[in-house]
Formats: structure tokens, C-alpha cells, sequence
């Protein structure tokens, strides 16, 4: 019988072994690539599958222009996930970069007001340790537990019914003592890797997506029962298993909130769920990106990538990011409909 306590999952506070702070494992990739004025370096190659690169050459200290723009849309879309160095950006210029990149941003569902948010803007997640009083948080806290979800495989907003497409993670300060890394799975070429009876298993299967769902898991005790408040703020979304990524080939859209397939029993649904979940986040498919400095920012596809935080630790120091949103307007943004989960629902039990 699968339980929350059985399907509980705890990574520990991980990095991987280099040789010098900050390189990322190179593993068959090409070291160095220059496109115009930037320069890129693969972190992941395998078989057809790019994932991961950092990329140098940009201006941050004025806006993008927009020729530059689509050259780095070209990259994620190739990549995944990109990296850059010492940008500089404050708050602003964040969030301007991230609203060149798509029609809307995610307004953060937790933000109540200028005076009751740290970083003061409702265009951006405060994903930091920090209280509104400059107070670490603690381990009694609520939001110490909510945030446990975030060292689970997931993807950012999948439980929203209009998805997010980018998000932009940007560190302030300097980076924390213990833990200041960031953890990132390539779906696109994990579902490339399955064989073809999975393949076709996997064709057509919708998943419902439920935050509380991930926060039961990582803190069961504290989240057994979110609050009416929280339930009424984020209710599921539905979202197909498969999905098509932006060069054309097909990804696995799934994280943390996969709560059920529609159709299958809730033991069954968890047991595919975390078969695919293991299967994405082998050595193979992962790299770990280490934070560096204030300025350094990560901009990932959460379309064709799970990504995970090290989990807080007391011992940890501040650790100051803030992440902007981009809402999806792909063919595939709004999910699945109430109409098409009926039918579904229907063929499943005939």
C-alpha cells in the first residue's frame, strides 16, 4: 500500500565533487561555443540531447536588444537551461529581461501587499531564507516546511492550469555557506532514452498537478491538511505526461505535484509517477549548478526540465533569491479542459 510515508522522499544536502569551486562538469560536450558576441559552454551531451550551458558576451548593465533576445531564445530552446555570471541585474532589470521573454509574468499568489513581502514586488518569488525582518528562517516556521518542496524533483508551476514557460532565478548578495547549489533534470533527453513499449504506455495520459500535494510529501506533518486558505488559492491542474519541448521532439512534463494519472488508482498513478521521476533524475541526466556570486542568474524551460533546491539546513547562511516567472502561451499553456478529462475519464473506464 503506497502512504505519504512510504512515498516521502529526502535528498540530502548534495553537491558534486570538483576539482575548483564553480566548474560544472563538462561531460561530452564541446567546451566552447561562439555565436556572435556570446560565448557558450555546453555542460551535458548525450546521444542527440543538449542540456545545460553557461553563456557569457551579454551587456546586462543596458537592456537587451531584441536581436539578442531571439539568439538566446534559440539556446534555451536547444539547452534548457542557461546559466550566466555576475549580471548585475536589481530587481527591475529582472524583471524587464523576463518580460522580454513572454507576453506575462506570473503574479506571485502569495504576495499580500509591499509591506508584507521582503523584496516588495508581486512580479517576483521570494525564494530566499530570509523573514521579512532579516531573521533567518527557522525550522518551526511554516515556511521552513513549505519550502521543503522545493528540494523535490519538480517543475514551477505545473499545478497552475495556465503553466509557466521560464523561470529566471537571480541571486542577491552572497551566496550562502552550506548549500548553494541548484539541481537540474533533463526530461527531453530522459523520455528520448525510454524504450518504446513505455513510449506508447506513456502517449495520451493526463496528470492532475496539486501543490499541497508536494508539500505533504516533503513536510507530512505540517501539511497533512493545508489550510483552507491555501486549498481555496491553488487548487490541481490538469497536463498531459507527454508533451512536445520547442525544438519539436517530445519531453515528459511531470514533477513533485503529480498527484494521479486520470483513470488509475492513486497507488497505481504513484508508483508510474516516481518510476518516471528516478528514471529523469539518474546521474546521467543531472548536472548541479553552484552559485557564485550576488548577479548570478539561471533561466530554465520548465517545459523540458525538473529542477531541485539543497534543502535548508540551521547551519545554512542567508541565501537570497528571487525568481521570476514567465506564463506559457504555447499551444499546449492551458493544460487539459474539463471536457477533454471527461472524455478521457470516459475511454479510461470502458
Amino acid at each position: 500500500m503506497i502512504s505519504i510515508t512510504t512515498l516521502t522522499r529526502t535528498y540530502e544536502n548534495t553537491w558534486p565533487e570538483a576539482p575548483d569551486a564553480g566548474t560544472l562538469k563538462l561531460r561530452g560536450a564541446s567546451p566552447e561555443i561562439h555565436d556572435g558576441e556570446l560565448v557558450i559552454k555546453p555542460v551535458l551531451h548525450s546521444g542527440s540531447s543538449n542540456f545545460g550551458a553557461e553563456v557569457s558576451g551579454i551587456d546586462w548593465s543596458r537592456p537587451i536588444p531584441e536581436e539578442t533576445v531571439k539568439q538566446l531564445i534559440r539556446l534555451q530552446d536547444k539547452y534548457g537551461v542557461l546559466i550566466f555570471r555576475n549580471t548585475g541585474l536589481d530587481n527591475a532589470r529582472h524583471i524587464a529581461f523576463a518580460q522580454q521573454l513572454g507576453e506575462k509574468l506570473e503574479v506571485n499568489p502569495f504576495f499580500y501587499g509591499k509591506e508584507n513581502d521582503r523584496v516588495q514586488e508581486p512580479l517576483l518569488w521570494d525564494v530566499s531564507n530570509i523573514n521579512l525582518d532579516g531573521t533567518l528562517v527557522q525550522p518551526d516556521q511554516r515556511r521552513w516546511q513549505h519550502s521543503l518542496g522545493n528540494a523535490l524533483w519538480h517543475t514551477d508551476s505545473s499545478y497552475h492550469q495556465q503553466r509557466s514557460k521560464y523561470s529566471l532565478l537571480l541571486s542577491h548578495g552572497t551566496p550562502v555557506r552550506g548549500g548553494a547549489w541548484t539541481h537540474f533534470a533533463d526530461t527531453r533527453g530522459a523520455y528520448a532514452d525510454l524504450p518504446q513499449s513505455k513510449k506508447d504506455e506513456l502517449e495520451g495520459l493526463i496528470i492532475e498537478h496539486d501543490l499541497w500535494y508536494s508539500r505533504k510529501l516533503a513536510s507530512p506533518e505540517v501539511y497533512s491538511n493545508p489550510l483552507p486558505h491555501e486549498l481555496a488559492l491553488k487548487p490541481p491542474a490538469f497536463h498531459r505526461l507527454v508533451q512536445e519541448a520547442p525544438d519539436g521532439s517530445k519531453t515528459l512534463y511531470l514533477a513533485a505535484h503529480a498527484k494521479t494519472v486520470l483513470g488509475r488508482s492513486f497507488e497505481d498513478s504513484q508508483k508510474l509517477i516516481w518510476e518516471l521521476i528516478d528514471h529523469c533524475t539518474q546521474p546521467k541526466y543531472v548536472f548541479s549548478m553552484e552559485w557564485l556570486s550576488g548577479g548570478d542568474m539561471v533561466w530554465w524551460d520548465n517545459r523540458q526540465s525538473m529542477h531541485r533546491a539543497n534543502p535548508y539546513t540551521t547551519s545554512m547562511t542567508a541565501r537570497d533569491v528571487r525568481r521570476a516567472t514567465v506564463i506559457d502561451d504555447g499551444p499546449h499553456a492551458f493544460g487539459v479542459s474539463e471536457q477533454e478529462r471527461k472524455v478521457a475519464l470516459a475511454g479510461a473506464n470502458s
